[in-house]
């Protein structure tokens, strides 16, 4: 068991719903230890990448993206999820629908921080349905830069996002991944380690 799988263990809260509670440590209260840990894993995962900047959808990918893209020193750039008034000029646009909170969202980047150049590192706290990450290939799509991997803490392997990203040919690499929960016993089970 990794050290993500530990602490999922020992805080982890299993809701109703397929719902995994990790507030204590990972997206309310926040670990900085765990989320140093989780930037050096990444950097090894990804290692020999020509990776250039970091891509991640507020709110909660954020601070794990900052902890990632420490490492590789490199800038961060976070898809904002509306229209804002303090975004000037053109945007690359995506929907993305969220498991968590049942919405559609419009999720937008600047073009002058997505460019044809770049080789991107997506980062996102969880992986479910897949939605989120499409949305952010889409933009970089848009963009013509290149997705060079993806970055999860926890993905809900019984879930279809992971299948989905990875039949389309990208390193997707999840530090925990979820086989299994029992929210009348609270036991989360896991994925074998290769």
């Amino acid at each position: 068991m990794n050290f993500l799988e530990e602490r999922i263990v020992k805080e982890g809260i299993v809701k109703a719903g397929n719902v995994l509670k990790v507030d204590s440590f990972l997206n309310h209260q926040i670990d900085i230890d765990v989320y140093r840990q989780m930037g050096e894993e990444f950097k090894k995962r990804f290692e020999g990448k020509p990776i250039n900047k970091i891509l991640t959808i507020e709110a909660s990918g954020i601070g794990i993206a900052c902890a990632v893209a420490t490492p590789f020193h490199v800038p961060l750039v976070s898809a904002k999820k509306s229209t804002r008034i303090n975004i000037d000029g053109d945007v690359y646009t995506a929907e993305v629908e969220s498991f968590t909170h049942k919405t559609k969202n419009q999720i937008i980047v600047s073009k002058k921080f997505l460019t044809p150049d770049d080789h991107i590192l997506i980062i996102d706290d969880f992986l479910a349905n897949g939605c989120a990450l499409q949305g952010l290939i889409s933009l970089v799509n848009q963009a013509g830069g290149t997705v060079e991997g993806i970055g999860i803490a926890i993905e809900k392997g019984f879930q279809i996002g992971g299948q989905i990203i990875r039949n389309m040919g990208y390193q997707l690499e999840s530090l925990a991944i979820v086989e299994g929960m029992n929210d009348e016993t609270g036991e989360v089970f896991f994925r074998e380690n290769k």
